[in-house]
């Protein structure tokens, strides 16, 4: 299936879970695809090698996407083998603290939202020119839906995801006239390495309380992810879309 061949497309954190499961879905449907990642090389050679070994094009570029001369570096190294950005996908995960209010610290608890917000800010900073001069653009962030159902432990997260879904809308709105939409796709829990931390007590009450009764799978998000990105999405923008098999019903 190839709908939009020849896009070119940077997966932020494409090295693992989801950003490697939509690195893989866009890379078969015939985009040219960036497999980003911080330290996780032998993640991302493994991945681009499977795009390569179905016949299609990928590359993988290390940035640090809080850094912001990393991320206009990764920008340009892509600029320079494939040309502009059409569509950039964060997948990134930067790390936080999992801790009561009464146990965090501000520095936790504000260099969280500093960190995601400074990635989500440069990376769309970055891809935006060049997508106002074609007229054309995709951009796709992924949150949680602890932004909106908060789970004890998880504040830091969950207001850090909560500001990146309020950036998506502003930017949005910014971003129509140049015919660049700006989504957010918001999961549940998914069955990732970060995932398996669960006990099984609580996978099981997740299950349990889950409609479609299983945890998400990466390929599941990476296929609400692969619409966004692609046309026939073309006239939604400033959406958060939960990803949750049913657990949370807004």
């Amino acid at each position: 299936m190839t709908t939009e061949p020849g896009r070119v497309a940077l997966i932020a954190g494409g090295s693992r879970g989801i950003g490697a499961a939509t690195s893989r879905l866009l890379a078969s449907r015939g985009m040219r695809v960036v497999v980003n990642y911080r330290s996780s090389v032998e993640d991302a050679e493994e991945v681009v090698a499977s795009i390569h070994a179905r016949d299609g094009e990928a590359m993988a570029v290390r940035a640090d996407v809080d850094d912001p001369p990393q991320v206009h570096a990764l920008v340009e190294a892509v600029a320079t083998r494939w040309g502009a950005i059409d569509v950039m996908v964060n997948t990134a995960l930067i790390p936080y603290a999992i801790k009561s209010f009464q146990e965090m610290s501000w520095e936790e608890f504000g260099g969280k939202i500093h960190d995601e917000m400074l990635a989500a800010f440069e990376l769309t900073k970055a891809v935006t020119p060049a997508m106002i001069d074609k007229g054309y653009g995709r951009i796709v962030h992924v949150a949680t839906d602890l932004a909106r159902h908060p789970r004890a432990g998880m504040m830091a997260l969950g207001s850090a995801k909560a500001a990146l879904v309020q950036f998506t809308r502003y930017v949005a709105q910014e971003l129509g006239p140049y015919g660049i939409t700006v989504n957010v796709v918001s999961p549940g829990p998914v069955d990732t390495r970060i995932g398996a931390s669960r006990s099984r007590e609580l996978e099981d009450r997740i299950v349990a309380s889950t409609p479609l009764r299983r945890i998400a799978r990466p390929e599941d998000v990476a296929e609400t992810i692969a619409f966004f990105a692609g046309d026939g999405s073309g006239f939604l923008t400033g959406t958060c879309t939960p990803v949750n098999g049913g657990l949370a019903m807004d």
